[in-house]
């Protein structure tokens, strides 16, 4: 059973002189656990998108809230991403930063807030069975080790990263001549901090003509047992060739950069 993943957690007011203040979470409910008199609204986390994390790269994850109450709170409130029991489940993080609170109407006690949320793959115990659907939990912490923990009735999306790479060849090439495009789609596996490659994935083979703004679809190929990819095409213009794959719900979308290929 995996333990909690409980991260440093930091909160840092966005105005200039403000002092940060570093708090260490745990996973178990402190004595004096209260719950009511705390609301939160308007959660909104990285715009909508799916969370995907690769395995190295720390990722940054935006997200806002408004948090509504009259009591006295000892740090700033927060939301994270959640798995399992609303009080003892995994937590999804490395640390958070949370900005002061905009104040929206003080005699309600109405604050909006700001937050940057951090998953860094190499400090957490992340597993490749951890993708997939997470919840989104609001929290607070009160005097007297109280808290207020609400489920935002959020879901969240997190996703193994994917990487693709192309190749498209002869460089130039003369018209009506084929062009042999390879490449391949790699995904991270988070319990070997690897990329490895990804078979049996569907991509789109797309081109874009010189001097146009955006890419079509040509034709799709499946990766093979390593995640390699082979097809050919007729040259008719000079223009750059991509390959693009779409995502499933436990991996990320991703396009490779473009090969320009000039045709004489």
């Amino acid at each position: 059973m995996r333990k909690a993943r409980m991260g440093r957690t930091v909160w840092s007011a966005v105005a200039a002189g403000g002092a940060a203040v570093v708090f260490t979470g745990v996973a178990a409910v402190p004595a004096g656990a209260a719950e009511g008199g705390v609301s939160f609204t308007r959660v909104a986390v990285n715009g909508g998108k799916p969370i995907v994390i690769g395995v190295k790269e720390e990722v940054e994850v935006p997200a806002s809230f408004r948090m509504t109450t009259r009591l006295k709170y000892d740090f700033g409130p927060t939301v994270l991403p959640y798995r399992g029991k609303l009080e003892t489940g995994d937590r999804l993080y490395s640390s958070v930063i949370t900005s002061d609170c905009e104040v929206v109407d003080k005699a309600n006690g109405v604050c909006d807030f700001k937050e940057w949320l951090y998953v860094d793959p190499r400090s957490l115990d992340l597993g490749n069975e951890d993708a997939g659907t997470w919840k989104t939990a609001a929290r607070v912490f009160l005097p007297g080790d109280a808290y207020d923990t609400d489920d935002v009735n959020l879901p969240l999306q997190v996703k193994r990263a994917t990487r693709v790479t192309v190749n498209a060849s002869p460089e130039p090439v003369a018209a009506g001549k084929t062009i042999t495009v390879t490449g391949q789609v790699t995904r991270a596996n988070w319990d070997t901090h690897r990329y490895q490659g990804y078979a049996g994935r569907t991509l789109s083979l797309q081109f874009k003509a010189a001097g146009a703004s955006s890419y079509t679809t040509v034709k799709k190929a499946t990766s093979n047992s390593t995640g390699s990819l082979k097809t050919t095409v007729k040259a008719a213009g000079p223009g750059t060739w991509r390959w693009t794959y779409y995502g499933n719900s436990t991996s990320g979308a991703k396009s490779s950069t473009g090969d320009y290929v000039a045709v004489r």
